[in-house]
């Protein structure tokens, strides 16, 4: 994972493997590199190390380019440098001082550990600066009802339940609450707690003492601590063991909490936001989650909808995800507008989450080009042939990545419009392309709106609700279950 990967720049094999080791050692994940030419450019972005260190260097332009390519990327990780070469790296590599630091050789664990936790606190911040303040992206009624208990529940201490599927976007909402809350210039600390093994976690929320297990060669501050005067985020609680949602409950109720392997009680001030994918009150009745933690998170829930429901939000949220990447330095695309109509026909199963690796995975495949339907992976594409792509003009001031041009092939341009020469009206042409899809779902299910809904990748509500619009009434009689309530 990038959040713990350490890439390791170091002519001199022993030394690179000595500080391999004390990384492992620390719970980090060393990538070791010989120089910088061992790296190829295409297949990285900046954001894929938590940092980079660098020893011995045989040349130092070679490693000023590899530095200029991290530079692209605003939140690129720092350099941490060994002696003697940190104030020739800060003027060479013109790099700032808080962006390239020193750290000893022979590795001092403390000293390490420290630069690389802080390291993982600047990451945690500069995601939190790239979340729109607003919320979700969206105007749909859904998102819009979340966005008013955003902003009412904000300016309150009160506890959040974020609820959802996976993907929907939870911690986007816990990090609005937090950017409108009166706690916004304090840390926001987001921890995963399905991710991190039962035995770990408690150490990971409320730290340890140094020596209190074996491996803790230092004092170590937990998450509570770290988020002191902000917002603790537990992504995932559901996940929680039974005898770690006791310690939490505790800490909840009394504000207080010891680190493992002291006796001294340490009271904490956090607004706790907590999210889940899990139905808490099913979960209470299997055994798996107290009741009386339940009650504590539960005080204001808010609850995310899949992008299944919110399916007018599309363009926006496209348009949200495309300027991202373009600010990240990673390139950038666009999406034909019966392109995104076209995506509207998926049930996105992964939610926003789903949509935002489909983005990235376009500007991957087709660069600064406009896609076409048919340009679709083959499970969003709805049964659409493939076509041409056509390219958008060059991003301004856009810096070439070493070594891409020989690696990625130039798109070829459309050479003509596929526009009639008095133009088309887009909704109606739109509008004929569904209707005629839905026509053909229908003759291949006999008519049962059901089947034809699993064709189509859509809900059968949403398809029933289409037939009426299209005054389909001899195929919605065909389907008993769509006259029901729910349709």
């Amino acid at each position: 994972m990038p959040e713990s990967r350490v890439l390791v720049v170091d002519n001199d094999d022993s030394r690179a493997q000595a500080i391999a080791a004390c990384l492992q050692f620390i719970d980090y994940s060393p990538v070791t590199v010989d120089s910088v030419q061992s790296i190829k450019l295409g297949e990285h972005k900046p954001q894929d190390w938590l940092a980079v260190m660098v020893g011995g260097v045989a040349d130092w332009n070679e490693l000023g380019g590899f530095v200029s390519w991290l530079k692209r990327d605003r939140y690129h990780p720092p350099v941490l440098m060994l002696p003697p070469n940190h104030e020739k790296a800060v003027g060479a590599l013109e790099l700032d001082r808080s962006a390239c630091l020193p750290v000893d050789y022979p590795v001092k664990y403390a000293q390490l550990n420290e630069l690389l936790r802080r390291a993982g606190l600047v990451r945690m911040d500069q995601q939190a600066a790239t979340v729109r303040v607003a919320g979700p992206s969206g105007n749909s009624v859904a998102v819009r009802r979340v966005k008013r208990l955003i902003e009412q529940v904000a300016s309150h201490d009160t506890t959040v339940l974020v609820t959802g599927e996976s993907g929907t976007g939870k911690e986007v909402v816990a990090r609005a609450v937090h950017e409108h809350s009166h706690r916004r210039d304090k840390p926001f600390v987001a921890v995963n707690c399905g991710a991190i093994p039962a035995d770990l976690l408690e150490s990971e929320l409320f730290g340890h003492e140094k020596g209190a297990f074996t491996g803790a060669i230092t004092t170590r501050r937990g998450r509570f601590e770290m988020a002191d005067g902000g917002t603790l985020f537990l992504d995932e609680i559901g996940d929680m063991s039974l005898p770690m949602q006791v310690k939490i409950l505790r800490a909840l109720q009394e504000r207080t909490y010891e680190r493992v392997g002291s006796n001294r009680s340490q009271r904490c001030d956090v607004r706790i936001i907590a999210a889940t994918h899990r139905n808490l009150e099913q979960a209470i009745v299997k055994g798996t989650f107290r009741e009386d933690l339940f009650y504590r998170l539960n005080v204001f829930p808010i609850e995310m909808p899949p992008l299944r429901e919110r399916l007018d939000d599309l363009p926006l949220l496209i348009d949200d995800l495309i300027v991202s990447l373009e600010k990240n330095g990673h390139g950038t695309v666009a999406l034909a507008p019966a392109s995104v109509e076209t995506l509207r026909t998926y049930h996105w199963p992964g939610n926003v989450r789903e949509l935002s690796n489909l983005v990235e995975r376009l500007a991957v495949l087709h660069p600064r080009a406009v896609v076409q339907p048919g340009d679709l992976p083959s499970r969003y594409r709805g049964g659409v042939q493939a076509t041409a792509v056509v390219e958008l003009a060059p991003i301004a001031n856009e810096t070439p990545v070493p070594g891409l041009d020989s690696v990625m092939p130039a798109r070829k341009t459309v050479g003509e419009s596929v526009l009639p020469p008095d133009g088309v009206n887009l909704k109606d042409h739109i509008e004929n392309i569904e209707l005629a899809l839905i026509k053909q779902a229908l003759a291949q299910s006999n008519g049962v709106v059901a089947h034809a809904a699993k064709l189509l990748n859509t809900r059968r509500t949403t398809l029933v609700e289409k037939l009426r619009k299209y005054g389909l009434t001899r195929e919605l009689a065909s389907d008993p279950e769509a006259t029901s309530t729910e349709a």
